[in-house]
């Protein structure tokens, strides 16, 4: 069978019609008929060969929701009909010392659901099923779709670093993570502030669920602020005085990036030898930490806010991501 997708020939190129023989089933795997599918910043990253590993044609796409269409001889937890999502990783060796202790997104031979082979621009995928996660019947499949990377991406730093409802935590950036950040910090019990250089924001950021708004361009706001965060979540992309940001940060806080700035950190050691104080970064979660999340979110009404476009117009919703245009998650359609 063949599965019909939407490729780029190069770095940069238009994503045109494509199609691609489908592997035959392992016997852990599962065939996904896709539904939805989100676009993160990496999906343009991976399209314009930002990070220089890409390879052509490339399919990207890993925020996906679908159902099961068929399974392999030896998976029992999935179902044929059966709602799942799929996020950045696809598989792992399920064999090394990570994978054993429930770290499965840190295992050094896993593999990535559109590096290296097919993601989720198309009509259909065929994954490993224990990375395919069931979806709680309360999140819908546009609103969930971005919850497999950018919800995981934001959640999982709360658990790793042992965030707790006491905390005061801080959210840099309201964007696509940023949105998410708000709103599963203040579910976790946190008191939370936001900070963005756009002061159209605040509004939304408190509909979000931060208690507190600062302009990050607003030099007296930002000192008033020092000493007084547990946890800093940055989300942003962009080079900002990280100095700054560790000066607001309590004793034994934590500066934590979970996106990726265009240059190098720079970071004043008196600043994290001061009040013991330390950075921090985080990839995507395990698979225990996606499935709880999934839950949690549901559990508390977490969703992200969406634009949602047929998947004929993937090169339009890819742009408007590539522009920082999108408000907040871009999905795409079958």
């Amino acid at each position: 069978m063949t599965i019909k997708a939407y490729a780029a020939s190069q770095a940069k190129a238009p994503l045109v019609p494509y199609t691609y023989q489908e592997k035959p089933l392992g016997p852990h795997d599962v065939r996904v008929k896709i539904s939805h599918c989100g676009i993160c910043h990496s999906d343009v990253h991976l399209v314009d060969n930002d990070w220089g590993f890409s390879s052509y044609p490339l399919v990207a796409g890993h925020e996906v929701i679908g159902t099961v269409e068929a399974l392999g001889t030896s998976v029992g937890h999935r179902s044929q009909g059966q709602r799942v999502g799929i996020g950045w990783s696809s598989g792992a060796c399920m064999e090394c010392e990570y994978c054993v202790r429930g770290d499965d997104n840190l295992c050094l031979r896993s593999q990535a659901t559109a590096v290296g082979r097919e993601g989720g621009f198309g009509d259909a995928i065929i994954v490993d099923s224990r990375f395919a996660f069931s979806i709680p019947d309360q999140l819908t499949s546009e609103n969930a779709a971005p919850l497999l990377c950018g919800g995981i991406t934001v959640y999982a730093p709360l658990r790793v670093f042992g965030v707790t409802p006491s905390m005061k935590v801080g959210v840099i950036g309201i964007g696509g993570l940023g949105h998410l950040a708000l709103q599963f910090a203040r579910a976790w019990g946190c008191e939370v502030t936001a900070f963005s250089s756009s002061a159209d924001k605040a509004a939304e950021a408190r509909a979000f669920g931060a208690h507190h708004f600062v302009s990050s361009i607003d030099q007296a706001a930002m000192a008033s602020r020092k000493n007084s965060l547990d946890f800093i979540l940055s989300t942003v992309h962009a080079d900002l005085d990280w100095n700054a940001y560790l000066n607001l940060l309590r004793p034994d806080g934590k500066l934590c990036f979970v996106g990726v700035p265009q240059s190098q950190i720079q970071i004043a050691a008196f600043g994290l030898i001061a009040g013991r104080r330390s950075i921090c970064g985080n990839p995507t979660g395990s698979r225990h930490q996606i499935q709880e999340m999934l839950s949690f979110a549901a559990r508390h009404g977490i969703e992200a806010k969406t634009e949602v476009l047929p998947m004929s117009e993937i090169n339009q919703a890819l742009d408007r991501v590539r522009s920082n245009q999108a408000r907040y998650r871009m999905v795409v359609k079958a």
